[in-house]
């Protein structure tokens, strides 16, 4: 059975709820033969990413980055999973046994979340994964679009796998 892992930050009730909604879509009941593995940032491990077929990252844009919960998620992982950087530290081509396998990214802020968006991407570049879903970006109060469209990034990278 295909395994989804959702790592995500989620402090603030905008962020459960978008959250919430992924994991629902994941989880719906159309789709079948993905097993869903939710696991806040700071405690989802290697072992969780080497054992998943796909992945969910959820964050907040904190001071024009990511969460520091999801950036220790990455830092304690990064190398294990198959993580590659070239001799200057910069990203360099993944060979890793985590390299193409898909996923979705969603990210919320009230001012700005471009550099948040943009950090993840550098680092999962770097491991090679492959986007599957456009980011979800969303901008200051959580509204039912937002929960749909979360919803069908949940959806959409479990039925990539299924």
């Amino acid at each position: 059975m295909a395994r989804l892992l959702i790592v995500h930050h989620s402090p603030t009730r905008s962020l459960q709820r978008l959250t919430d909604a992924v994991v629902s879509g994941a989880n719906d009941p159309e789709l079948d033969g993905v097993e869903v593995v939710v696991r806040p940032a700071l405690e989802a491990t290697a072992e969780d990413v080497l054992g998943a077929d796909g992945y969910v990252l959820g964050t907040s844009a904190n001071f024009g980055y990511m969460s520091g919960a999801l950036k220790h998620f990455f830092d304690s992982t990064f190398l294990a999973v198959g993580g590659a950087l070239d001799p200057s530290g910069g990203a360099g081509e993944s060979a890793g046994a985590t390299a193409k396998r898909p996923y979705g990214l969603y990210v919320h802020g009230r001012y700005d979340t471009t550099g948040a968006i943009r950090s993840v991407q550098s680092i999962v570049g770097a491991l090679g994964w492959s986007q599957s879903f456009d980011v979800l970006d969303v901008l200051g109060d959580v509204e039912d679009p937002h929960t749909e469209a979360a919803y069908e990034l949940g959806a959409t990278l479990a039925a990539v796998l299924d």
